[in-house]
């Protein structure tokens, strides 16, 4: 290969990038491919969710930068590069009718001015293939959703010039495949629950798959499945990395690595955009790019 093959992969919140796609990514570092997580908030509305750490005041009073430091953590962990993108968690709206978002946060931020950041971010990394999340979010936070959105401008938009003049954003720069994270998809937790309970085990996915059937969503098309069941290790504990987000002792973890890797050994992912030519479905993010690299 004459270029380096580079991936960014576009988060929300620091944790997210560890819950989807962690695995990924550290097989992808251990071959020498160089990625990028480009986190677009801090995080500072998200709420204690380890009850161990619930009620500490410290943690609550300097969550920002609490969870800055849990990113540096997961960050090497998993060996990838980390920016951030510089805008404030819109936090989760909850209740009937819903509250509104708070003022100036992410979700709230225009479209267009959003993306360019993310564009500035492309241009100087040159990513071959970016990972963001579909249309829902993934889950509908405003902040998935707006991180959707600005995904998509931001990858058509970094080679714009007009919309995204260089003398600001630097040099033009075409990405050549988009991805969806589809890493909670229906099948794996069907496969995984029913393994589960075929070695009478208990399942943590039997309430999951029965708030499913309140959805009325369509199934989503998997056409990209990636082999690295050698390093959910890694991505566990970078998942650990992010105490305040993630209790150890919690359903994450209840499924023995030995079934998982049995099971459903792969990460699954959505291709969403593709400028080169490829064969569905692929095992390779840069399947069509690699011999052209």
């Amino acid at each position: 290969m004459t270029e380096q093959l580079r991936l960014m992969a576009v988060h929300a919140h620091p944790d997210d990038e560890s819950s989807k796609g962690a695995a990924t990514m550290a097989k992808y570092v251990s071959e020498g491919v160089d990625v990028l997580v480009v986190t677009c908030t801090g995080g500072e509305r998200g709420s204690v969710l380890n009850p161990k750490l619930q009620g500490d005041a410290y943690i609550e009073a300097n969550i920002h930068e609490v969870r800055r430091k849990e990113m540096d953590e997961a960050r090497e962990i998993l060996g990838v590069k980390q920016e951030w993108l510089g805008f404030v968690d819109s936090g989760l709206p909850e209740g009937d009718p819903l509250p509104p978002l708070p003022e100036g946060c992410f979700a709230l931020e225009d479209d267009e001015t959003a993306a360019g950041r993310l564009v500035a971010k492309i241009r100087a990394f040159r990513p071959q293939v970016i990972t963001t999340y579909d249309e829902n979010g993934g889950y509908p936070h405003p902040d998935h959703i707006k991180t959707h959105t600005i995904s998509m401008i931001a990858f058509d938009g970094a080679a714009d010039t007009e919309r995204f003049p260089e003398a600001e954003f630097g040099p033009a720069f075409q990405p050549q495949k988009l991805y969806y994270n589809q890493g909670f998809n229906k099948p794996r937790t069907v496969a995984l629950h029913e393994a589960l309970l075929a070695r009478g085990l208990e399942s943590p996915y039997g309430e999951w798959l029965e708030r499913w059937k309140e959805f009325e969503r369509a199934e989503r098309t998997l056409t990209t499945h990636i082999p690295c069941d050698d390093f959910f290790e890694i991505r566990d504990k970078a998942l650990i990395a992010h105490a305040t987000q993630i209790d150890p002792d919690g359903g994450w973890f209840r499924v023995p690595m030995d079934v998982q890797r049995e099971v459903w050994p792969t990460e699954e992912y959505e291709l969403a955009k593709s400028l080169v030519a490829t064969s569905l479905p692929e095992s390779d993010l840069f399947a069509g790019i690699r011999d052209n690299a």
